[in-house]
Formats: C-alpha cells, sequence, structure tokens
C-alpha cells in the first residue's frame, strides 16, 4: 500500500512540475492563445448542439445568442492575433483599407494593426475572460439542451449546415414567431401588423420564409399568402382580379378558423392613404388571429405596424468572419493552412459583410485552393475598390445595394472594362440564366453587348434567385464618358 501511494505520489508531483513548467516556459500570449482555442471549442460544442435542437425558451434563446456573438468575438481576436504578423499595407493601400476595415474603431486598435504585444495578450485576455464566464453560467443550460427534440438525425459538417440554413437569425426568427402565435383577448378586434424593414439583401425574406417552415407556425395558420408589388396595382394596394396570391401552406382545418398570415414584401414606397384602406379592407374580410408581416428596406414602412418593427443589420464584423471562414474552408483546419487563412481574411474584408458576396467567393476559393489563385482574387478585388473610392467615395457595394452600375472588370483581363447592375430576384420555378457572374469575373467567358446573368441561387427558403445585367463598357471616345456617368445612375 506504501509503495502504491509513493508511486502515486511520485506521478502526481512530476504532472505537476511538469505543467507549471510548460505553463511558465511559453510567452503569456501564446499560453492565452492556447487557453482561448479550448474554451472556444467548448463554446462551439454548445453552439453546434443548440443548432440542431428546437428550443423554444425565449431566455435560453437569449442566452445562447449571447454565447454565439461571444464565441465569434473569440474567433475574430484569435485569428487576428494568429495571422497578424502577416498584415501590413503600403500607403497606396491607405485609402482602400479605410473603406475594408472589418471594424468602427481606430485603426490602432484594431485587432488586424496590433504593434505591440501588451495590446495582443489584452485582447486575448478579455475574450477569455469573457467566453469563459459565460460557459460557466450556461452550466444548467447545457444540462436541458437534451430535453429539446432534434431538428434532424444526420451529421452535417458545419461549412454544409452553414450552407443550408439561416446564419445568425436565430433570436430574430424566434422574435418573429411569438408575434405570429401571440393570442389577442377576445375583445380585441385589431389586426396585428410586423414591420420588418432593413438594407436589400440582409435576409429579411430570408428570415420570414424561415418562419414561415416552422411547424409551430404552419400548425396555427390554415393558409400564409406571399404577395409583392405585382401583386398590387394603381399604387392602391388594391387586390388583383383573381386574387393574385402565393399559396404557400393550405390547410383544411375548420377547428382553426381560417386564420391567415399574409406577408407582403415591397420593394418601393408606399403611401400611407393606400396602405390606410388596404388594412381596413384586410380587418373586415380576415379571421380574428390573422396575422399581417410587411417587409422593406424603406424605414419608413414601420409606422404601419401595430407591433414594434423588427429591424435586421448586418451580421456583425466577427460572426460574418466567421461564416465566411468557415464555407471556404469547409472540413479543412485553417490551422494547417495560415497563409490562406491570412489572404481569406484579406478578402473577406473587401465583401462589406455581403452574404451573397461570402457565397460566391467562398465557394470560388474552396474550388481554387491554389495560393496564387487567392492572392489573384484579393488583387482583384482591392483594384476595384481602389478605382471606386478614387472616382467616386464609396464601396463598389454601397452603389450595387442602390440598384446602381458599378464599374467591374475581368480578373483574367483587367483591361476589360464593364458594367453590373443588380435587377430582379426570381422564384426557384422561373427560369434563369445558365451563365454566372463568376464565369464573368473570374471565368473566360466573354459576352458582348447587353445581358443577363447569375448573381447567386439561394439553396435555403424561399430560394430566391438573384440576377444582374452587365453590359459592356466602351474605353474610348464619347461612349466611355457616357458608361463613366452611368456608373452613377439609377439603373
Amino acid at each position: 500500500m506504501e509503495s502504491f501511494l509513493s508511486a502515486a505520489l511520485g506521478e502526481l508531483m512530476t504532472r505537476s512540475m511538469n505543467f507549471i513548467i510548460d505553463k511558465f516556459s511559453k510567452p503569456p500570449a501564446l499560453a492565452m492563445e492556447e487557453s482561448l482555442q479550448r474554451t472556444l471549442l467548448r463554446a462551439q460544442a454548445i453552439d453546434e448542439e443548440a443548432m440542431v435542437r428546437r428550443i423554444t425558451n425565449q431566455a435560453m434563446i437569449q442566452q445562447l445568442g449571447m454565447l454565439r456573438d461571444a464565441m465569434h468575438r473569440g474567433y475574430y481576436t484569435l485569428d487576428a492575433f494568429r495571422y497578424q504578423p502577416h498584415y501590413g499595407e503600403d500607403d497606396s493601400d491607405q485609402v482602400v483599407s479605410r473603406f475594408m476595415s472589418l471594424s468602427k474603431v481606430a485603426s490602432a486598435k484594431h485587432p488586424y494593426f496590433f504593434s505591440q504585444t501588451a495590446q495582443f495578450r489584452e485582447q486575448l485576455q478579455e475574450a477569455l475572460d469573457r467566453l469563459s464566464s459565460m460557459i460557466v453560467d450556461l452550466n444548467e443550460l447545457v444540462m436541458f439542451l437534451a430535453s429539446y427534440p432534434r431538428l434532424c438525425r444526420q451529421p452535417y459538417s458545419m461549412h454544409i449546415l452553414l450552407g443550408n440554413c439561416m446564419f445568425g437569425r436565430q433570436v430574430e426568427a424566434e422574435l418573429v414567431i411569438k408575434f405570429l402565435l401571440h393570442t389577442q383577448p377576445h375583445s380585441s378586434q385589431e389586426l396585428e401588423v410586423l414591420p420588418i424593414v432593413g438594407p436589400p439583401r440582409v435576409g429579411k425574406s430570408t428570415l420570414v420564409a424561415h418562419v414561415c417552415k416552422d411547424e409551430r407556425v404552419q400548425d396555427y395558420f390554415s393558409e400564409i399568402l406571399w404577395l409583392n408589388d405585382l401583386d398590387f396595382k394603381d399604387d392602391e394596394l388594391a387586390f388583383r382580379q383573381g386574387y393574385a396570391m402565393k399559396h404557400q401552406n393550405q390547410v383544411s382545418n375548420s377547428n382553426k378558423g381560417k386564420r391567415l398570415l399574409v406577408v407582403i414584401e415591397l420593394s418601393r414606397n408606399l403611401y400611407e392613404d393606400a396602405w390606410s384602406r388596404f388594412y381596413l379592407a384586410s380587418k373586415r374580410s380576415f379571421c380574428c388571429g390573422s396575422k399581417i408581416i410587411v417587409t422593406s428596406r424603406l424605414d419608413r414602412v414601420a409606422k404601419f405596424g401595430t407591433a414594434q418593427a423588427l429591424t435586421l443589420k448586418h451580421l456583425s464584423h466577427e460572426a460574418y468572419w466567421y461564416f465566411f471562414k468557415t464555407l471556404t474552408f469547409g472540413s479543412m483546419d485553417p490551422e494547417t493552412h495560415p497563409r490562406l487563412a491570412q489572404l481569406s481574411m484579406e478578402i473577406a474584408r473587401t465583401q462589406k459583410r455581403s452574404i451573397i458576396g461570402a457565397y460566391i467567393t467562398s465557394y470560388l476559393l474552396r474550388n481554387n485552393f491554389d495560393i496564387n489563385f487567392w492572392c489573384k482574387v484579393l488583387n482583384f478585388w482591392r483594384g476595384i475598390i481602389r478605382k471606386h473610392v478614387s472616382k467616386f467615395g464609396v464601396h463598389p457595394s454601397e452603389l450595387f445595394d442602390q440598384n446602381r452600375y458599378v464599374q467591374i472588370g475581368r480578373m483574367t483581363a483587367p483591361s476589360e472594362d464593364f458594367m453590373l447592375c443588380p435587377r430582379y430576384q426570381h422564384s426557384s420555378q422561373e427560369e434563369v440564366p445558365e451563365i454566372r457572374v463568376q464565369d464573368i469575373l473570374y471565368g473566360s467567358i466573354k459576352l458582348h453587348g447587353k445581358f443577363e446573368v447569375l448573381l447567386w441561387r439561394s439553396q435555403i427558403p424561399p430560394y430566391y434567385s438573384y440576377l444582374c445585367e452587365i453590359r459592356e463598357r466602351k474605353a474610348t471616345g464619347a461612349k466611355r464618358k457616357r458608361s463613366m456617368k452611368d456608373g452613377v445612375t439609377f439603373c
């Protein structure tokens, strides 16, 4: 017995000494890097488990949202520390970096521009402390996760899961569902309206479509009707002949009282008197418990709601980097490709937090896993941004979001300029062009004149296909001047 205790104590002392030596022999920043990496893996395990559970508790959803935000910030800080030695821009790129920066804080405080070890340690320690504290607070939540049913049973790699689901909108989705399932007192005759506003292509329609697929919503409403600008006439919001509606969910169940959910997607201005007439007509004809959701890029639509408007914003800088990195590297570990990871971080900065840009660019990079190609893509986008900043004073994505022409070129032939402008979004049933915009930008396809190409086809509801118009830009004489003028006019 004594020999056993002696051996056990000896082994314990040896391990303790090795731990102390290992801990104090490493620079503090590297030790914190390892601690943060382990903590992030624990947070990621909780987050991935929560993503495949149908969680209905609002408090748990908010806690998980806070954990997710802290995890994104942690990965962002960790990656900035790991890949920072590769960073550094010359004077010619300073004007571009102002529009490419991932943060609004001053560059001296930005993770990409750390210049002192103390700043690294401070950022790493802050991320580690915040995340560690959050995980400790969520111990009970983790135990309750197992009590919620799974959404899917098949295991997926994270890049496949993110590529086929709505990313970063779990809290907003539950807020919309809560509004839809809210029951008014019997004495109330008010027809409830929820406005959802936000910039173009930020995910308003995707959020609503995701909510409409929820079993709780489909069981609650007898019918879900989708309307857009084309389903109205004379700027009066009067229904077209034949009640031109898109039926998404038709369930004949008299016990539901035929409650209707009407989703209206607006891309143009909406006059107050026209809305009042539509609202009063709907209030008279719709059954009690029916709801209306209005989505628009115009903030003024918020005043038509009976509930507080839900405003969607772009993903945070940290969340966008996590999303972009996961889609780009797929099942590969970015740590095994540090130079490519650094280039990926730079390329992500050029995309201005565009979800469509993330899907298109990450797919392109993943299918061309070559450092020389990635360098060409980075230089290509830097050149486009530099050109627009110098001529128009804005990032090209700002023109694109306003449906204005963007002057762009081909990576394989930089001298061949053309004009690009977003045009339409089509449903999954409509035919779309076979030629993709990346075939023009990065490939060898060259078309003449004016034509439409496929910008992106969404893999998640409502499965829209986004089209854009491309036309040649002549480089000589009056046509060149006219093309430059078109670059700052509405399509």
